[in-house]
């Protein structure tokens, strides 16, 4: 494998787990280029098969890359979690800010610190907390914006 840094080990296993468990994630052959608990960035390539009416990427993958950048962050920060609490989406909201053209780019950012989450997990409650994303093109230009709420569920509730 040559010079892998754990930076890209930890990336690429987070991408592949994703993939894995949410097959929807790999339909799209998203790009996870940046995976911490405090930054995902997933890519989107240019893609005939995904394009809209006006020849960029259609507004459901866009939703898709989105998500998925959101559930990257969450699997990141919360992946020592996942013997104890299943992260589910609550729900989501996106707006459509400008023509998205050609490679789109998410960015997700976790909007409560890890450590609050935690302790409510600890105390036996459900907690939930917003993802933010922001979907932007090659030039910058943010294209989009999503919110999604995220929980972790215990899986054994009252205990």
């Amino acid at each position: 494998m040559g010079n892998i840094t754990a930076m890209s080990a930890d990336q690429k296993s987070v991408g592949d787990m994703l993939a894995a468990t949410v097959p929807m994630a790999g339909t799209l052959n998203l790009e996870f280029l940046e995976t911490t608990a405090e930054r995902a960035v997933v890519r989107l390539p240019d893609q005939p098969a995904y394009h809209n009416h006006v020849g960029g990427p259609h507004a459901g993958a866009m939703f898709t890359l989105a998500e998925s950048a959101s559930g990257a962050i969450v699997l990141a920060a919360f992946g020592d979690q996942l013997g104890r609490a299943v992260p589910l989406a609550v729900n989501a909201e996106i707006a459509y800010k400008k023509l998205a053209m050609g490679v789109v780019t998410a960015t997700a950012t976790l909007g409560r610190p890890v450590a609050d989450v935690v302790a409510e997990l600890d105390a036996g409650q459900r907690p939930e907390f917003p993802v933010r994303i922001d979907i932007t093109r090659e030039d910058g230009a943010v294209t989009g914006e999503m919110t999604v709420l995220w929980t972790l569920r215990p899986n054994n509730p009252g205990k």
